[in-house]
């Protein structure tokens, strides 16, 4: 199968609900040879290859150009089946990325499932909720750069797209799978381009998954992917960490850029149970990038001296966050901007750190931190590793040697930290 997903995390999060199943799930990076990768890892046991586009906020036309890209990548390797995997609750070109992959395929049809019930998202009549809450009133719509003022996933989708989209109502979907196919390939015969498909539980799913199972295309976000799986062909078990050594097997180094309220409540959880957080000191990082980082590093090497762990964070409150904007402002910095210098920042911190230390493990909170800490330690492909929590893996990158956690900034358990760095220091592998 070949998947294009519009950001790390969202990669990581579809790869890792495969790789529960035993799949080998290979990620490539925005800014990597894809097409050299794609030749290279379909000559070893790969079961499912995901290109990071890193598109999700791009320009339309930028976004359309690099799914058509990332697209004929994977065609070339003769994948059976694709996927484009968009967020979970449809942030970005969700549209024109839609249209690029189908476009650049030859297919004139898809259906979408935007649904992730293990992670609170639901969709009923087209109506997308996140925990029941209609996905305006949560802290998407409250999101200080991308609010999601949209209930209605089929009315914002044909706002993206001249095609015509159509909903697929739960009431089908609750009468079964022979329902959910006559419905399915009627409207196709009408013309239709895109379904927009209901779904509220795992059995919903589970549904969906057998109806849709044959496919060519699935379109939308990861939850579908803990289904499928078990209509399909079983796989041989793969073991991603095969030839893994650990200089330091317990010093983990996180960062968290995340302005979500699920990332805040993890750094407070890790505090509180006494890890070291140092905190950026965002004025400087916006008008000295290179000092910020250097500067946090230092308080990281430190901590590393005496203790395994230590977290970088930016200010995340919502009132550090306005501020950091107006100080961005003043130095001709749009939102999307600052976000990425703070991003960059906690990013050169923790390469800084790991070159140093020698630390292998790390940990990223947030899409666009997730992002830049594989920019700048210089990952070009990764394997997924295994699955800590609902849509939050860990991966392998072989050629470097790192062990990561790349979490979306609203994903996973107030405690997940805890399990983050369980999972790191019990990693088999050998000693360095």
């Amino acid at each position: 199968m070949g998947i294009v997903a519009d950001d790390i995390t969202g990669a990581g999060d579809i790869g890792g609900l495969l790789a529960g199943h035993g799949y080998a799930v290979r990620i490539l990076s925005q800014g990597a040879d894809w097409e050299g990768l794609c030749a290279r890892l379909a000559q070893e046991r790969t079961d499912a290859l995901i290109i990071d586009t890193d598109s999700r906020f791009l320009p339309p036309d930028a976004a359309r150009e690099r799914v058509e890209r990332a697209t004929r990548a994977l065609m070339a390797t003769g994948c059976g089946a694709y996927w484009k995997k968009t967020c979970s609750v449809f942030r970005g070109n969700v549209g024109a990325e839609f249209d690029a992959m189908l476009g650049t395929l030859g297919e004139n049809f898809g259906v979408a499932v935007a649904a992730f019930p293990k992670n609170g998202r639901t969709t009923l009549h087209g109506d997308h909720f996140v925990r029941g809450v209609p996905l305006p009133d949560t802290e998407f719509g409250q999101d200080p750069v991308h609010p999601r003022r949209e209930v209605n996933l089929v009315r914002d989708l044909g706002t993206q797209t001249p095609h015509r989209v159509i909903n697929l109502p739960i009431e089908t979907v609750r009468e079964g799978v022979r329902a959910v196919r006559t419905r399915r390939e009627e409207l196709e015969r009408e013309g239709v381009r895109y379904v927009l498909a209901d779904a509220e539980t795992q059995s919903d799913l589970r549904v969906l998954a057998e109806a849709l199972s044959g496919e060519r295309v699935f379109l939308g976000s990861s939850g579908l992917a803990e289904e499928l799986p078990a209509v399909w062909p079983p796989v041989e078990p793969f073991d991603p960490l095969s030839g893994a050594r650990w200089t330091h097997p317990r010093q983990v180094v996180m960062i968290a850029g995340s302005v979500m309220p699920q990332s805040r409540a993890q750094v407070e959880h890790y505090a509180a149970r006494g890890g070291t957080v140092h905190e950026l000191d965002v004025d400087l990082a916006l008008r000295d990038p290179e000092r910020a980082s250097r500067l946090l590093a230092d308080l990281a090497l430190g901590t590393l001296h005496t203790h395994d762990t230590v977290l970088l964070r930016s200010p995340n409150s919502p009132e550090q966050v306005e501020a950091a904007r107006e100080v961005g402002a003043a130095l001709g910095l749009h939102g999307i901007e600052v976000s990425q210098r703070v991003s960059g920042v906690l990013a050169e911190a923790a390469r800084i750190t790991a070159c140093e230390a020698g630390t292998q493990k790390l940990v990223a909170l947030g899409g666009d931190t997730s992002a830049a800490l594989t920019r700048a330690l210089g990952v070009t492909h990764t394997v997924v590793v295994q699955e800590l929590a609902p849509g939050l893996p860990s991966t392998y990158a072989p050629d470097e040697g790192l062990l990561l956690v790349l979490k979306s900034g609203s994903f996973g358990p107030p405690d997940f930290l805890a399990l983050a760095i369980d999972h790191l220091q019990r990693a088999h592998g050998e000693q360095a």
